[in-house]
């Protein structure tokens, strides 16, 4: 979409990161890992029962199941 912006193809050879400073838009997956990580802090720091606590520190089961038998939730 960037690219279509600029009005700049492939063939260009023009990198990403120059085409996002010349548009001053941010990189989409580094602003979702940086929410991620503001909010696993935000959790993390919280003192009550809340249930995503309790999911952030939940640890799966670790028995085995015979061949052919799948682990149930």
């Amino acid at each position: 979409m960037e690219r279509a912006m600029l009005g700049v193809s492939l063939r260009d050879q023009i990198r990403n990161e120059e085409i996002r400073r010349r548009t001053r838009v941010t990189d989409i997956a580094q602003r979702v890992a940086k929410l991620k990580w503001q909010l696993a802090g935000q959790i993390a720091r919280r003192t009550d029962e809340r249930w995503d606590l309790k999911v952030l520190e939940w640890r799966p089961r670790t028995g085995k199941r015979s061949a052919g038998h799948p682990p149930t939730r």
